[in-house]
């Protein structure tokens, strides 16, 4: 019962974590990059503890060297002194040298190529993790290009709707601005037919009439004649006359 409780609790927990990986892949990424510096690290730690043991190992092949060479000459000095039984004791040390430097070289050629291995094991492990973290990254950057051009596309699709919509109601717009200015157009048409013209034509008369007599009188005070008309002068009597033919008078 209580494996099954926790089978369901875990199944519970691993969608709540799958639904916030889902919605932000980044963090997630971020995180995986963050292992990976961790696991180099620790990857480099050991490596550096294996390349130390390397380095012992060409310090004693060195040491062993040096000390094989003298016991060497040591040996050969002896002998040439006569002194056989110092020079079987270098002889003994001179081979167990030897001895030891064979295996020691052995270890440190068997070290040094466990050492190349792990690095070229580390770099190819690197590379690899780094590729699939920018594939990853790259996947992650198409996916936001592809869900913003899937938004705007959308977007595009609402504003081609609703540009309709308004072509709709400018129309109607229009329609109503037309009625209006037809009404208007009609009510000022209704507005000058109404328009006594009588009135008006006989002012226009009267006025015409009372232009020409202050002309002829004046004509007749000044003793000019206008062609087509007589006047008689304010005084009542008869001033001399004078011709004027045209716009211009000539006096005599």
């Amino acid at each position: 019962m209580f494996s099954r409780l926790g089978r369901l609790i875990k199944g519970f927990f691993g969608l709540f974590v799958g639904g916030l990986e889902r919605k932000n892949p980044e963090a997630l990424l971020d995180l995986e990059k963050e292992n990976l510096r961790k696991q180099i690290g620790e990857y480099n730690k050991g490596l550096t503890g294996h390349a130390a043991l390397v380095e012992r190992l060409i310090s004693r092949v060195r040491s062993l060297e040096a000390e094989e060479k003298d016991l060497h000459a040591k040996v050969l000095a002896n002998l040439r002194a006569g002194n056989k039984e110092a020079a079987a004791q270098f002889a003994l040390r001179h081979q167990q040298a030897k001895t030891e430097h064979v295996a020691v070289r052995g270890q440190l050629e068997e070290s040094e190529r466990t050492y190349k291995e792990l690095v070229t094991a580390r770099d190819v492990s690197v590379k690899a993790a780094r590729e699939k973290i920018e594939k990853v990254a790259r996947g992650i950057n198409e996916a936001k290009v592809a869900k913003a051009t899937a938004e705007l596309n959308q977007m595009a699709a609402g504003m081609v709707t609703e540009i309709g919509a308004a072509g709709e109601t400018l129309g109607r717009l229009e329609e109503i601005v037309r009625e209006e200015k037809e009404k208007a157009a009609g009510v000022a048409r209704v507005a000058r037919d109404s328009i006594d013209m009588t009135g008006i034509a006989m002012k226009a008369g009267e006025q015409k009439a009372l232009e020409d007599l202050a002309l002829a009188d004046f004509a007749a005070m000044e003793g000019i004649a206008i062609e087509g008309a007589s006047a008689t002068g304010s005084t009542g009597g008869e001033a001399p006359a004078k011709t004027m033919s045209g716009p211009q008078a000539t006096a005599e």
